[in-house]
């Protein structure tokens, strides 16, 4: 007899499937055979993700899909590289390659809103809840989850994502922006019977449903913490000692020092790979890493001493150097799935998962295919992956949804 679980409803099942055919018909025939019989009942939702080798035949994959398995809902969209799980169930991610990955899911008791919308249909960033959860379709009090895929190009995105924080505070927002073909630069975006090449599309799950997230940005602190004293916009102009309210000096005399006490291999490194992290809790007295936002420095002014960043800064705020290498994102990684099985609710295990992950990761990074899936399979075993390579990942740090860069966000769906 299968248990119930707490939430009154069957268990919540999630299936994964990829191929690497390069015919869209036969990778789409290998994926849904390999999913037969592997679901129970009609799903209700699916996710496909097709590499841009496909481009010139996007507008033909819903279509085909369909006449395969017929689903309720559907979204998606093009990836640079496409991850999923093999017949045996390992991870694969698939760089450079023709491929397609398809997960299905059963939801009992959730209520699957697809979206698709473009940056003239969002109301001003002044405008009341209401109408944000108009335009989505979906009552706040419902606590919706958001899985989102972006065209690139779309230059609202973050737009969007303060929206939805504003109106559904307490939901989870995870995703990513489609990956263009290098020839024409077309991205693909899929949402139910419609191929569109802009905008946003995505899927509002409500009800018994809980969507964790995982967002590894890949660096670690190097030097002390700063306050910021003096900002204007992007600018960081000087920065202070968060104790000593005397002490401000430009911030690039402050790097400078930073470096004199970094080991040969560090300066090496903080050549090519330093970033600047932005505390996010204002009230924490001690900070760690996944405190931090990531934000890449865009240039210096060795008149002024000052920083440019690529995110605002307001002065009060706290801000650490950081640098990013293959040893410390897979460190950054393990060390936050050990804290997910830690802090995992007793009762309760997950269905399945996704995972949006930077173009600059992958083996490019780390030398070596398949990590980040591997090292999420070695802590969350057995559970269906599927997703793909990104060119900016969607993820919360504290409170707060932002776009990424060089991350792996994982996205792990169960009930309560």
């Amino acid at each position: 007899m299968t248990d119930i679980p707490q939430s009154g409803y069957a268990p919540m099942v999630w299936a994964n499937a990829v191929s690497t055919s390069p015919s869209l018909e036969g990778a789409l025939r290998d994926v849904v055979a390999q999913l037969e019989g592997r679901l129970p009942a009609q799903p209700d939702l699916g996710l496909v993700f097709i590499s841009s080798s496909f481009t010139s035949e996007f507008a033909r994959l819903l279509p085909l899909l369909h006449e395969l398995l017929p689903l309720p809902a559907v979204v998606g969209c093009s990836g640079g590289g496409i991850v999923g799980m093999d017949a045996q169930g390992q991870p694969q991610e698939l760089e450079d390659t023709p491929a397609l990955s398809l997960t299905v899911a059963s939801l009992p008791g959730v209520s699957v809103q697809t979206i698709h919308v473009t940056g003239d249909d969002l109301p001003d960033l002044d405008s009341p809840p209401a109408a944000w959860s108009e335009l989505i379709g979906v009552a706040p009090a419902n606590n919706p989850q958001f899985i989102l895929m972006a065209d690139p190009f779309s230059s609202r995105v973050t737009d969007l994502l303060q929206g939805l924080d504003f109106a559904y505070p307490g939901g989870v927002k995870i995703g990513g922006l489609a990956s263009v073909d290098g020839f024409n630069r077309h991205s693909g975006l899929f949402c139910d019977r419609t191929y569109y090449t802009e905008g946003m599309v995505g899927v509002a799950l409500s009800g018994p449903v809980v969507l964790d997230a995982i967002v590894a940005q890949g660096c670690r602190p190097i030097g002390p913490v700063y306050r910021v004293d003096q900002a204007e916009r992007n600018i960081l102009l000087a920065l202070g000692d968060p104790d000593d309210g005397d002490l401000a000096r430009p911030p690039l005399e402050l790097l400078q020092d930073l470096f004199e006490t970094l080991p040969e291999d560090e300066r090496k490194l903080a050549q090519s790979s330093l970033s600047i992290g932005i505390a996010q809790d204002s009230f924490k007295l001690t900070l760690d890493p996944g405190d931090f936002l990531i934000r890449t420095l865009l240039g210096v002014d060795p008149k002024l001493g000052a920083i440019a960043v690529g995110d605002r800064l307001r002065p009060g705020q706290r801000v650490q150097f950081h640098l990013r290498d293959a040893r410390t994102s897979a460190t950054d990684l393990e060390q936050l799935l050990q804290g997910y099985q830690r802090q995992s609710p007793a009762g309760t295990s997950p269905a399945g998962a996704l995972m949006f992950a930077c173009m600059g990761r992958g083996e490019g990074l780390y030398d070596q295919i398949n990590f980040d899936s591997s090292l999420f399979t070695q802590y969350l075993p057995g559970l269906p992956l599927g997703g793909f390579f990104c060119g900016g990942e969607i993820g919360p740090v504290g409170q707060t949804t932002f776009l990424h860069g060089f991350t792996s966000v994982f996205g792990i769906c169960r009930q309560p």
